[in-house]
């Protein structure tokens, strides 16, 4: 443990966070780097860096612990030949072990961590691989038929893919109209979820998978508490269908280790089952739980992204695990309905796309209009509260009937021309803003010469949550800010506007971009804790240092070359097997001499393992 302590202090600031992140560490009472390296050491979090080693690594690692003197440690040269590859072979695995802090290198030796050593000889008793069995080639393929693609499964394949593809897009459109709260426990609140669900046209059992698919794409994420979509979300949502898609494909596959991309890979040609979770399951022998969650998501994953559909892989799959994403998406394209930049505009102010609308052209659209139906051909319908919304937004009367008309394959019917109008003259009757200080505590004042509608307004039940109160004819006051009471007014149909010090209209946009980091990234945690450690350690003297050193020492009872200075000035060495620490003192038994020690801190000049042998 002394090797790894010593390590972790060394070690830059991310690669400590990327190794402990997966060894499920709790942090609690975890102080310094001591500390973190007992946590280390303990049989879950060994077995939790075993899970995710694939099987040439692991016989590396066994390799290792067999061959390794417990202070010289193991000969490069040796663990080599006894796996059979040559020493770059070896030492390329060996270093992505030392990583992941299971052994350290150093001039040419490799010493094994001893707990790791210790769980790896536990293994043949519990039916893992012996260290022969780690090293032994992979066993013949099993016989399969081969898998055959057809224009049918390629069609349906491309078919869940789009769908896939356009409720992502709903579901980020509706966390940025309206943020997603998420719980202490993990997961969404459940009137979130069913709203979020409806916008995305899926079954609520349905939306985790497509929240976390939004996740580990960085289109969505986390601040104050609340689901958002994020800048590259806003961004995704610009991109035709093909490059939406392969943006998500391009992820999926590279969140595969590279043996499970390897083994998916050689499996394309054949349909996957159970076989192929077999072949995996060989790769990474102590994967167990882990494994199976990670092999389903990857299944479920494969197949709502269109590549692969009750185990038969998709051509645009197969072009995928091939790393050819740019043939796979023009496959891909030619498979599912084409963008379309025009749509028709009916009499019931209706607005009916007869395709996919452009991206570009349906995220303006949808500033003014709000979506009714998601089907091939979708459905939008304008409202004097959507146009509200949009004059809200920035637009102008002349702006929204420019952009309708050049749209339109139908031109403008007249109950639309004269709905805009309409609603364009009352914009504005109602001033939302913020309150003046005499009217403390309240933050914003609602505003109109119109003294009806502000009594219409004060007796609105529908407003009662903003806690409107009236304080003249024409102003009505509230405790939220002046954004929350505009919105409420807003939703209510009335035609609000939002005014600033000096009484003019400022634009208001709902649609919530979150500038945080894309949610989630599963270190935070880890990140906190590393970071809590390496200030301990700074804050720390050598002299405590080489205190916690001894303390480990005594603790698992270690023989120590300890280095004394002497009152003339030179230096001693003695082979001590430290057995307490305190009071600025160790005591310590002299394996040589067979007598008891004690030294003071300030003496020892430094400590080094004990002589093979000794």
């Amino acid at each position: 443990m002394l090797r790894l302590a010593a390590r972790l202090r060394t070690l830059p600031r991310d690669e400590v966070i990327a190794a402990v992140s997966v060894r499920g560490v709790e942090p609690n009472g975890i102080r310094d780097v001591f500390d973190l390296a007992e946590a280390l050491v303990q049989p879950d979090s060994v077995d939790a860096a075993l899970a995710r080693l694939n099987r040439p690594r692991l016989a590396a690692l066994a390799v290792a612990g067999e061959l390794a003197d417990p202070n010289t440690g193991a000969p490069l040269s040796a663990i080599a030949a006894r796996l059979g590859v040559d020493e770059a072979e070896a030492r390329t695995r060996l270093e992505v072990l030392e990583a992941r802090l299971l052994l350290t290198i150093a001039d040419g030796a490799v010493h094994p961590i001893d707990a790791v050593t210790e769980r790896l000889r536990t293994w043949p008793a519990t039916g893992l691989p012996t260290t022969d069995e780690l090293i032994a080639p992979a066993p013949p393929a099993l016989v399969r038929d081969e898998g055959e693609t057809t224009p049918f499964i390629d069609r349906i394949t491309a078919e869940r893919a789009f769908l896939t593809v356009s409720s992502l897009a709903e579901l980020i459109g509706a966390m940025a109209v309206e943020p997603a709260r998420e719980l202490s426990r993990g997961g969404l609140s459940l009137p979130d979820s069913k709203r979020l669900a409806a916008a995305a046209g899926i079954d609520l059992d349905d939306l985790p998978s497509l929240v976390d698919l939004a996740a580990r794409n960085g289109l969505v994420a986390r601040e104050n508490g609340h689901r958002s979509e994020s800048l590259e979300g806003e961004n995704w949502l610009l991109l035709p269908t093909t490059e939406r898609w392969a943006r998500l494909v391009t992820t999926w596959r590279g969140s595969l280790p590279p043996e499970m991309l390897e083994v998916v890979a050689d499996s394309a040609q054949r349909p996957w089952g159970p076989s192929l979770r077999e072949e995996i399951a060989w790769f990474y022998p102590a994967g167990g739980e882990w494994l199976e969650k990670r092999i389903t998501e990857v299944s479920r994953e494969a197949e709502a992204l269109g590549l692969a559909t009750g185990g038969a892989v998709s051509e645009i799959g197969r072009r995928v695990l091939a790393g050819e994403i740019a043939d796979a998406a023009e496959t891909f394209g030619e498979l599912v309905p084409k963008h379309v930049d025009r749509v028709y505009l009916q009499h019931d102010l209706t607005v009916v796309s007869p395709g996919p609308l452009d991206p570009a052209l349906d995220a303006r659209l949808r500033t003014m209009a709000d979506v009714e139906g998601r089907e091939l051909a979708a459905t939008y319908r304008i409202s004097s509260m959507s146009i509200n919304r949009a004059l809200t937004g920035g637009e102008t009367a002349e702006s929204l009937h420019t952009f309708l008309s050049e749209l339109s394959l139908t031109g403008m019917p007249q109950p639309l021309e004269y709905l805009l109008s309409e609603t364009a003259s009352r914009y504005g009757r109602v001033r939302v803003g913020a309150a003046d200080a005499s009217d403390f505590p309240a933050r914003s004042a609602v505003r109109s010469d119109d003294i009806e509608l502000i009594g219409t307004i004060a007796v609105d039940q529908s407003l009662s949550a903003v806690g409107l109160r009236q304080i003249s004819p024409t102003q009505l006051v509230s405790r939220f800010a002046p954004e929350v009471v505009f919105w409420a007014l807003s939703d209510a149909r009335y035609p609000v506007a939002a005014e600033d010090a000096e009484g003019e209209i400022v634009r208001l946009r709902r649609h919530h971009v979150s500038t945080s980091a894309p949610v989630s990234d599963p270190r935070d945690a880890t990140a906190e804790l590393v970071d809590r450690v390496r200030a301990a350690d700074a804050d720390g003297t050598e002299q405590s240092w080489l205190a916690r050193q001894l303390e480990a020492a005594a603790r698992a009872k270690l023989a120590l070359t300890v280095s004394v200075r002497m009152p003339g000035g030179a230096i001693a060495d003695y082979l001590l097997e430290p057995t307490s620490v305190a009071n600025g003192r160790m005591r310590a038994r002299d394996r040589k001499a067979d007598i008891e020690r004690t030294l003071p801190l300030s003496a020892i000049a430094g400590i080094a393992p004990a002589p093979a042998g000794d």
